[in-house]
This record gives structure tokens, sequence and C-alpha cells, in this order.
């Protein structure tokens, strides 16, 4: 069997579109799954692999079978105990004591992170890279690395030829759990061998309150402040709600306030009217997950057809309407099993 990256360009380029016709999806997509996977695969074989968990969307995707959309970049939490160990002593759950202990602790945190990415896994990435002879660089960018690729097909721009791995060290990454990530197009062309990964992995349950709130946020400020693509969030809540780990994360009033505490140190924001987001109060009874703000909604509503419109979506995409109303569903689920005092 042939390994996918040890196969000319030309034949590279005849295998995705032998999958994308036998499976029906974009020939581009299938292409950068593949270096997802692979960066993957690096990641969790090398000398940090004890201390990385593989966290959100793309989790979803490629550890859980969740979600039916392509998950494009990879976030990553790298142990806050293994790069601050001497901040945070021998903590479970390493919390700042005050704001200024977190702002501290946050800057510290940056500084290391930053360090560690460029000195650490950027060279790691690099050598794996030149090692195969493979048509892509890598570089750091603070706390991020991307690995620019040369494509073989490319889309209508909305995906860029690009794998960013996304490293944050605030948290354990816990409750997290081994699972396999396949390619997608290994289900379709057996005669190629794709890469494999075994990453740690947050547990899905987690990953529910982590995007739960980022909708709370954005529906309290009406932008999201990573910029566009954020429309996926409110489709992952469905699908976890349809894969029945909502109705598990919301029951587990433990896990829902261990977040809500991280964040509220952490990741604290404010409304439009300038007041602190409560997370306790959103995991509590108080969750909102559909703007009420009609310009809020229409910047969801143009980043989801542009998702829509670059085949994002494996499946038929829902109506934006038929989405809003399943969010609605999920927030009444929350709201009456964690009521407001």
């Amino acid at each position: 069997m042939a390994e996918f990256f040890q196969l000319s360009t030309a034949e590279r380029l005849d295998a995705l579109n032998a999958v994308a016709d036998i499976s029906g999806l974009p020939p581009h997509l299938l292409e950068k799954d593949i270096w997802v996977v692979w960066s993957l695969h690096q990641l969790f074989t090398g000398p940090y692999a004890d201390y990385l968990v593989f966290k959100g969307g793309t989790s979803l995707s490629k550890a859980y079978g969740v979600i039916r959309r392509f998950s494009e970049d990879v976030d990553l939490t790298y142990d806050i105990r293994a790069i601050a160990g001497d901040l945070v002593g021998d903590s479970d759950a390493p919390l700042p004591a005050t704001k200024s202990q977190e702002k501290r602790w946050s800057k510290e945190i940056r500084t290391r992170l930053s360090d560690w990415v460029s000195t650490e896994i950027v060279p790691q990435i690099k050598q794996a890279l030149d090692l195969n002879g493979l048509p892509a660089t890598a570089r750091a960018e603070g706390d991020k690395v991307f690995i620019d690729y040369a494509p073989l097909v490319t889309g209508t721009g909305y995906v860029s030829p690009a794998v960013m791995l996304e490293f944050g060290a605030r948290s354990t990454g816990e409750p997290s759990e081994s699972r396999v990530i396949r390619c997608d197009a290994a289900a379709f062309l057996e005669a190629v061998e794709f890469p494999t990964a075994t990453p740690q992995v947050m547990r899905a349950e987690r990953t529910f309150w982590e995007k739960a709130t980022a909708i709370h946020v954005f529906c309290a400020q009406g932008a999201f402040r990573g910029g566009d693509r954020f429309a996926r969030h409110w489709h992952d809540l469905t699908r976890l709600d349809a894969a029945g780990f909502a109705e598990a994360a919301i029951a587990d009033k433990v896990l829902a306030h261990a977040v809500a505490d991280h964040k509220s140190m952490f990741f604290a924001e404010k409304n439009l009217h300038g007041v602190v987001i409560d997370y306790h109060a959103a995991v509590a009874g108080g969750l909102q997950l559909v703007p009420s703000d009609d310009d809020a909604l229409a910047k969801l509503a143009v980043d989801y057809q542009h998702m829509v419109d670059d085949g994002l979506f494996f499946d038929d995409a829902e109506p934006f309407e038929a989405l809003l109303d399943r969010c609605r569903a999920i927030q009444a689920k929350a709201n009456a099993i964690h009521p407001q005092k």
C-alpha cells in the first residue's frame, strides 16, 4: 500500500479526485484534512505529547464523528502545570486567586508559550517536513503555528491552504481521553495509506460548555472577537445535542461550573453596556444561544452562508432559521435544568 505523501504530485492529485468523485467531498477539503491529521500525528508522537490535549470543533469532527462539517484548524491545550508549574503549584484545578494574579500568570504564560512554540514546536514540524520532502513550510506567529502547504487544488478561498495549530496554556485540558484520528479520504481509497494520529482529546461534554459560553458572549456583545468563521459554533452545538453530548453536559453541574470558574478568571468579558458577563449565571439558567440584536443575527447569517458556499458541510446544510430554532431548544433545555435562583 502506497503512502499518500510518497506518491508523485500527479498521483496525489489523482487520489484526491478519485475520493472526491466517490464521496462527493470537495478535493481541496480532503487535501487539507490530510494535512490536519499529519500535523496531529507529529504533535502526538513528539516529546510533548503527554502535555497536549486536542480540543475544539476539529476534535468533534475527527475524534468523535459528531459534526458533519469540515473543521480546518487545530486547537490545542498545553498543560498549564507543565509550562507554569512554578506559578500554579500542585493544585489539580490551577486557578489564580485574584484578578491581579491572573494578569501576572497570563502575561508570563503568553511569553513562555510563544517561546516554546517558536523554539520547540516549529523546529519539530520543520524537521518532519524536511525528512519526508513535503511541499510545505512551518512558521510561528505568537502562540500559533502555521503549516503552509502547496495546494494541489483550491476552493473559493474561504478555506486557506494552511493548517493553523493554535496553542493555549491556561488550563489542564481535562477531562480528556485518547482517540484514534483518521483522514476523511481513508474510507474511500484503500489502495493508499493516509496519515493517522492518536491524540489525547478533550471530552465532548466540556467542548459543549466551551462553545456554549463563547456563543453566550457573542450574544451579549454582538460580535466575535476571533474574527469571521464563527457560525460553526452554533452548528456544532446542534450536533452535540443530536449525539446526546449536550444532554450529558447540561446534566453535569460540576463540569459546567468548572468551565464558568475558568472563563470567569481567564476570559472575563463585558457586554455592550460595559457590564461584566456572568459565566456562572450563564451555566445556571441564564444561557443565551440566539442573538437578540438584528445586526448580530445578520453577521451570523452571512458567516453561515459562507460556510455553505465553500462546501464545508458534508450533508445538505439546514436553513439558517432551522439552525436557530434548534439552538433555542438547547437553550431552553439548559436553562430548565439549571434554573436561575
